[in-house]
């Protein structure tokens, strides 16, 4: 690991190289276990050098935003943990039209907040959403009946073998939570957002209002990775379970909000392995009383 670490200090600064790092730090639940090596990237040149040693050195590696939709096992990562912290913003406006090149580190409220800045409308539904714009992009996130598919007209990524391509359109994929992304080996390095002239003070009146909506009705007071399971085809998850009696229900420091029981919250001294058991428990219980099944909505990731 030494002779890796010398190579990544070539183009990668001291600072940004995170050896045995707590995922913890990292993550909206505040668990996990550590990642070998943590390396924050800042532009592509980095990416493209850190992939390339990856790839000599059959080395695994994940990628990073902002740990927002996901649950890090207690036995931490192996190999290279990316932490992607691309952050430029390019705004082109056209005619009614305005067009926004979002690097992939920025975090979603930041982008609202710079928009808002801008009079630029069409971004407030995503305003409140924990993460940041590559993983917005990558699971199709969603709030208040939009989705990234709504406004995303392009994206850029590169492979893990270096080479960058364009994603436009359809070729995007867009499903539930999902997106051509879901599953390949690639990081986004950035998104075009198409959006539109607004005023100022009516952006900002509804970023209010889904903010207020987002703190009364989700458990934000705790850390969590957001809604714990994907919205059934025929059912709403948060009431099935609620109805099956599992509000509060708690292993551990993990627990099944009492504000919405579609979020599994850490009370404070939560392990990875607390949700997980928590998480298993909630599923058998629902599938035993109603005969439907739940899915994921986050990603799990580590080792065993």
């Amino acid at each position: 690991m030494l002779d890796i670490i010398t190579l990544l200090k070539e183009k990668i600064n001291t600072k940004d190289i995170l050896q045995n790092e707590p995922m913890s730090r990292h993550t909206t639940f505040k668990v996990g276990g550590n990642a070998d090596l943590l390396i924050k990237v800042h532009n592509v040149e980095q990416i493209k050098f850190v992939l390339n040693i990856a790839k000599n050195n059959n080395i695994p590696i994940f990628i990073l935003g902002n740990g927002s939709n996901l649950l890090v096992k207690d036995n931490g990562i192996k190999g290279i943990t990316l932490k992607i912290e691309l952050k430029d913003i390019k705004i082109d406006k056209k005619n009614e039209k305005v067009y926004v090149t979002v690097g992939a580190g920025n975090k979603m409220p930041e982008i609202a907040g710079k928009l808002l800045k801008e009079e630029i409308s069409g971004f407030e539904f995503a305003a409140g959403i924990p993460g940041t714009i590559g993983g917005f992009v990558r699971m199709n996130a969603g709030a208040y009946g939009s989705e990234a598919k709504d406004i995303v007209t392009e994206t850029t990524i590169i492979t893990y073998d270096g080479n960058i391509k364009k994603v436009v359109g359809e070729e995007h994929h867009f499903e539930y939570r999902k997106s051509a992304f879901s599953n390949m080996k690639i990081v986004i390095l950035d998104t075009k957002l198409k959006l539109s002239y607004g005023k100022k003070d009516e952006i900002q009146e509804l970023m209010v209002k889904y903010r207020k909506s987002r703190f009364e009705k989700q458990p934000i007071e705790f850390p969590s990775a957001g809604s714990t399971f994907k919205r059934g085809i025929d059912f709403i998850t948060a009431k099935l379970i609620d109805e099956c009696g599992l509000k509060g229900y708690s292993i551990g420091g993990a627990m099944v909000s009492t504000k919405h029981a579609g979020f599994i919250i850490n009370t404070g001294n939560a392990t990875a392995g607390d949700i997980l058991k928590l998480i298993d428990y909630v599923k058998k219980v629902v599938l035993e009383k109603t005969g439907k099944e739940l899915n994921l909505e986050i990603e799990i990731i580590g080792e065993d």
